[in-house]
């Protein structure tokens, strides 16, 4: 390979991309940089992979855990590392998430997001 490959941005689509937005803002302290009806950025303010929520009119919460064969499933989720899980999971509710019904393991907790994608709160 000759050229240098950065991964920048992880993109989540959603009914409404500036809730979804305004909801990690309030998770993670960042601030938004670009707003627009069908696009929103919210960049890592260390440098590191930020977000993007882009508009999908026919949107489908994915399902967690283990989909049917015909449901959305969940592709992908993100991972956030706390230093306590029922001070960050009670500021996820705080922000708007929801705690899933299935928790997998003692240090990690699986939230959903407003557009009902999985995310998960783990101690390191």
């Amino acid at each position: 390979m000759t050229s240098r490959l950065t991964l920048t941005t992880v993109t989540l689509g959603a009914p409404d991309p500036r809730v979804l937005a305004h909801f990690y803002q309030r998770l993670l302290g960042w601030e938004i940089s670009v707003e627009s009806p069908d696009w929103v950025t919210l960049p890592d303010p260390s440098g590191g992979v930020g977000l993007a929520f882009q508009t999908e009119s026919n949107h489908t919460p994915p399902v967690w855990p283990d989909p049917g064969p015909t449901d959305q499933q969940m592709q992908v989720h993100l991972e956030i590392r706390v230093d306590d899980l029922e001070t960050a999971g009670a500021h996820a509710r705080t922000c708007g998430a929801t705690l899933a019904g299935v928790q997998p393991q003692e240090k990690v907790r699986v939230y959903k997001d407003p557009a009902g994608h999985p995310f998960c709160l783990w101690v390191g």
